[in-house]
């Protein structure tokens, strides 16, 4: 079966109300390399139909790396995050302040900006070659500090995406360990749909870090990457 009728088959799916075909479906695709934003934007939805609030903000989540403007994401993320029994609030660093805009653009879109900028100042360049106008002369002086910008943007977004090692807790209720074994010692419980830093893995168990004062250890399967394979 070709990928859009796979497509078609799970849209129906959701409109039926067969929330678990509809979910099968979308998987299908994706495992089949039809990765699309879109896909795991209906994938969040039609976990969230099925009361699967973890699953639900993972897929939102990974959708939004994508599409990070998407009004309908926007406000079907934020209102599944206020259904979580856990909650903490991130505190932004100097550099997510200071390139306030990182958080409205993907990283493609970053990188084709980079390009664009990239091809009119070397354009304006070749001209100055031949022509030592002064209008290339004011260009220059506007186009360098805005290639500089975007050059030091796309290299923050890129590290950002590189070093994102959040996770979602997508079991219903997880004890978090003070070791990689059942026998340890209890610390704290976390429950579905809570974003945690996922510091290494080892044996089955992650060890995680849901703030300052609370990390420990938890089953590898608890919890999926929002980035996948990083």
């Amino acid at each position: 079966m070709e990928i859009e009728e796979i497509y078609i088959k799970a849209n129906q799916a959701y409109k039926d109300g067969l929330y678990e075909d509809a979910a099968a479906s979308y998987l299908d695709i994706m495992d089949a390399g039809g990765f699309d934003a879109h896909i795991e934007y209906n994938l969040g939805n039609t976990y969230y139909r099925m009361d699967r609030i973890g699953l639900a903000i993972l897929h939102y989540e990974r959708s939004k790396i994508h599409m990070p403007r998407d009004a309908d994401l926007d406000f079907n993320l934020r209102y599944v995050l206020d259904k979580r029994m856990d909650d903490i609030e991130e505190t932004e660093g100097f550099v997510s302040m200071t390139f306030f805009w990182l958080k409205s653009l993907s990283l493609a879109e970053l990188y084709w900006g980079f390009v664009g900028v990239n091809l009119v100042l070397f354009l304006v360049l070749f001209i100055r070659l031949f022509i030592k106008s002064e209008w290339s002369y004011y260009v220059l002086l506007v186009i360098i500090p805005i290639w500089s910008v975007m050059a030091l943007s796309c290299g923050i977004k890129q590290y950002q995406a590189f070093h994102d090692d959040r996770a979602v807790i997508i079991e219903e209720e997880v004890n978090v360990l003070a070791g990689p074994d059942d026998d340890d010692t209890l610390l704290f419980k976390l429950h579905e749909g809570s974003i945690v830093h996922e510091e290494r893995v080892e044996d089955g168990w992650a060890l995680i870090g849901f703030s300052n004062d609370k990390r420990g250890w938890v089953p590898s399967g608890d919890l999926e990457r929002i980035r996948a394979g990083m």
